[in-house]
């Protein structure tokens, strides 16, 4: 072997170690385990009174500790359930939280459908808050775990239960994905704000937007790395595909200035489906800013939504 093709083999075998370590940098940042909420964005500081006024009230009012154990599993997933100030009502909403968050941190959104007359469950997903898990499975993992929480709903409310299913961001990808699982019939509608397309291509812009890396050789080692720790290759991880499967009405909302996940990846969700849909996107909103930037709005729009698809079928 020549000095030149020994000095090749050097530096490929360093390039391709070099990749593997920061591929497990990436995945180790991006899929960890969240032991705490990280500070809001920047453009969102402005809010930060009023999100801790829904906070405070989050923590004050009457709620139930909801648990299950996972299959194999000696820990435990946690959610918050909030009875409706009416008992007699049977509707309820399951809220879907955020990356890298929690059920408190989606208290706004709580408040706005508690005053609305409904039942909330705020479900802690993997890896975050008090729920188990050492990984983080963008929605993945998730919807399933969903489905043991819609069991519960019903076993709590009732068989009469009208469920909506309500998420942002990572949040908004889990309903989306669990839209193309066999639901209970219990379950009447989605709003989904600021949902990603699939990881395949949030990761890949955010490699690009973000580190300005390329897509290869990270995204297939990362991707590999998942499939060792969870079980499944990252391309599994699709919003877009579960979405053909759904059948029930669905509300796309998304920040037209989101820079994080791009507005174009809810048009893609919006095109996958063929049942009942529409399509806001907020002006001048960025990442999960859309209720923030004009909370009246918001709630209009999203009660406009229900008045055609939910409230009929809720009788």
């Amino acid at each position: 072997m020549s000095h030149k093709d020994r000095l090749f083999l050097k530096i490929f075998a360093g390039a391709a170690i070099g990749s593997f370590v920061f591929s497990e940098y990436l995945f180790k940042m991006a899929f960890g385990r969240v032991n705490e909420v990280p500070e809001t964005s920047k453009e969102k500081q402005k809010y930060a009174d009023s999100y801790w006024d829904f906070v405070d009230w989050f923590k004050k009012i009457n709620k139930e500790h909801w648990t299950f154990t996972l299959t194999g599993e000696s820990e435990q997933m946690s959610a918050y359930f909030i009875p409706a100030a009416d008992p007699q009502t049977k509707k309820v909403v399951v809220i879907s939280h955020g990356y890298k968050g929690n059920g408190e941190t989606m208290a706004n959104f709580a408040k706005m459908f508690y005053d609305l007359g409904f039942n909330i469950l705020l479900p802690d997903d993997r890896a975050h808050g008090e729920s188990a898990g050492k990984y983080i499975s963008f929605g993945w993992l998730d919807r399933l775990d969903y489905l043991h929480w819609l069991t519960k709903i019903i076993q709590r409310v009732g068989e009469e239960a009208q469920i909506v299913l309500f998420g942002v961001s990572m949040g908004a990808s889990t309903v989306e994905m669990l839209s193309g699982e066999k639901l209970p019939p219990q379950v009447k509608c989605l709003i989904a704000d600021c949902g990603y397309s699939s990881i395949n291509q949030e990761m890949t812009y955010l490699l690009k937007h973000q580190y300005h890396l390329p897509k290869y050789p990270f995204y297939p080692l990362v991707s590999t790395i998942n499939h060792h720790r969870l079980g499944y290759y990252l391309g599994d991880v699709s919003a877009t595909e579960q979405l053909q499967k759904n059948k029930l009405p669905i509300f796309f909302i998304h920040g037209e200035k989101d820079s994080y996940v791009p507005s174009e990846m809810a048009l893609k969700n919006f095109q996958a489906t063929t049942a009942p849909k529409e399509l806001w996107i907020v002006k001048n909103a960025t990442h999960a800013e859309s209720y923030w930037i004009d909370p009246k709005t918001y709630q209009q729009r999203v009660t406009a939504f229900l008045n055609k698809y939910f409230y009929h079928k809720a009788k």
